[in-house]
């Protein structure tokens, strides 16, 4: 019993510290582009080529890639590395068991990982877009790599090449009696293939392909949705109208 009580205790305390470590990095809001075709097609690009690996969509099918403008031939030549079939769903390339002896755990499936995500912090998407450029080089993680938004993340970055290598710069300021860290910007060690602009732009085409990934229809469901309550506010008029002529002569 004594184990137990000890057990919980020290995961409390873990998740305690975890919590208290990332907590206070504000999340940036993610570009909305999933009605961009354009950018929807470069992220789905950018997902098979530097997600896919290690990751899975196993609820995604490369053939719904036609909804962001693609035809069959350019999902089949473009997009398709792990399989021959456009009708397969998005699996990973990686064997469970390496990935688990390389990571300590299998990497989560990512079709909903945009949806996922939201807190009262931000929308996954906004998660997603800030964690993947709050990557910085850390010599005493296991994987070389640490992130501001989520500390001590099992999971190096998997755009260092696009973005490059840099530090985090804090500064120690006195809060309620305390000493604390805040990041006050970044400090470039090596460049990657993109600039910045650049690099946020493709994180967010990237992160707009998995916030459309997660709910295909969903923009179809807004139009909809904006019709039936346009139809339902000329409904209501007329039906008020109506009542009024039915009971006019009724005192």
């Amino acid at each position: 019993m004594k184990k137990i009580l000890l057990g919980f205790a020290l995961a409390l305390g873990l998740s305690g510290a975890a919590l208290a470590a990332g907590a206070g990095f504000p999340l940036d809001k993610a570009p909305a582009r999933t009605n961009d075709m354009a950018a929807l097609q470069n992220g789905a690009k950018l997902f098979v080529n530097y997600c896919l690996n290690c990751h899975s969509a196993a609820f995604m099918r490369y053939n719904r890639l036609r909804d962001i403008g693609l035809n069959d031939k350019q999902i089949a030549e473009n997009l398709t590395f792990a399989t021959d079939k456009i009708g397969d769903t998005m699996k990973s390339a990686i064997d469970p068991r390496d990935a688990k002896a390389w990571f300590g755990a299998n990497p989560p499936d990512l079709t909903v990982i945009a949806r996922s995500r939201a807190s009262h912090a931000g929308t996954g998407a906004d998660y997603i877009y800030t964690l993947l450029r709050t990557y910085y080089r850390d010599d005493t993680k296991p994987t070389g790599w640490n992130n501001l938004v989520f500390p001590n993340i099992g999971m190096p970055n998997p755009l260092w090449e696009l973005q490059g290598e840099r530090s985090p710069v804090f500064e120690k300021v006195a809060s309620h009696g305390q000493e604390v860290e805040l990041h006050r910007g970044w400090e470039p060690a090596k460049p990657g293939l993109m600039n910045a602009a650049e690099f946020d732009q493709n994180v967010g085409d990237l992160v707009a392909y998995l916030q459309w990934m997660g709910e295909p229809a969903q923009n179809t469901r807004v139009r909809i949705g904006v019709w039936v309550l346009l139809f339902l506010g000329m409904f209501t008029v007329v039906a008020w109208r109506l009542n009024a002529a039915f009971w006019k002569d009724i005192k």
